[in-house]
């Protein structure tokens, strides 16, 4: 059992909480709690690590056992206070593991063949790491086929965003692209029609067709895409709002334009 926070694994586990550099250098980062860690992939799932409390409930315990006997990951067990030092939620539930990072290239995702009409979404500089969460879950639930981010967007494998995907993080392709004109450029050169959510746009999102492969594009929740990158979308759509609100939390805003591409596809 691990009783101090000198131990090298420890330590290795809380700059991989704290720090990006030391999650892009590793390629990895950290999940916990019971479900994120039984839903990691095997062939991602590298270390776990127990509370001494938690490693007395037998019927956790046994399911984290097999999971690590399973994945071939180290498993250990520490003390409560270098559990509680080490966890970067405020009620640590006693079990967390390092988990391979899965960063794909934004070539691949955008070219990669899927038999039917594809849904993507560019995030140009997200800050919130809750948005962020929220936008990589909902898009599992609309089918998306990836997320793509600009070098500026908060790190997907931050904690904080991994708590709020609620396990999609191990399921939607998420890449990063140095500049997102490129990406743009290529995505329509494919024939993919790229809309950005604009407080500029004249068009109603629901009156716009999304059965064709569709791409959309939200930008920073303070000061939205950047012209350079608006200017070369295939049209402006807008959320109409009631009221005096100006426009939507940007997570908000790409689950109702992901689900609306879903509801016109369910339809088709």
């Amino acid at each position: 059992m691990i009783t101090s926070t000198s131990n090298p694994k420890i330590k290795n586990l809380m700059q991989l909480q704290k720090k990006g550099k030391a999650r892009r250098e590793q390629q990895c980062f950290v999940v916990e709690g019971i479900k994120m860690v039984l839903e990691a992939p095997e062939d991602r799932l590298k270390e776990i690590y127990m509370s001494e409390s938690f490693s007395g409930h037998s019927e956790y315990r046994e399911a984290v056992l097999k999971k690590a006997k399973a994945a071939g990951a180290y498993a250990e067990i520490v003390s409560d206070k270098v559990f509680r030092d080490t966890s970067d939620t405020m009620t640590p539930q006693g079990v967390m593991a390092v988990v391979a990072s899965e960063l794909w290239d934004w070539k691949t995702l955008v070219s990669k063949k899927t038999g039917q009409a594809k849904l993507f979404l560019i995030l140009e500089s997200l800050q919130d790491p809750g948005n962020l969460g929220t936008v990589i879950r909902t898009g599992e639930g609309a089918g998306i086929d990836g997320i793509i981010l600009n070098r500026t967007t908060v790190d997907p494998y931050m904690p904080k965003v991994i708590r709020s995907t609620m396990g999609s993080a191990y399921r939607v392709p998420v890449a990063a692209a140095d500049d997102l004109t490129e990406v743009v450029s290529e995505m329509r050169r494919q024939g993919i029609g790229v809309y950005a959510a604009h407080l500029q746009g004249s068009e109603d999102y629901c009156r716009k067709d999304y059965t064709k492969d569709t791409c959309f594009m939200i930008g920073n929740e303070a000061s939205g895409l950047t012209d350079r990158l608006t200017e070369m979308a295939s049209g402006y759509i807008r959320i109409p709002m009631a009221g005096q609100v100006e426009s939507l939390n940007a997570g908000i805003a790409a689950a109702l334009l992901m689900y609306e591409a879903k509801r016109q596809r369910n339809f088709q």
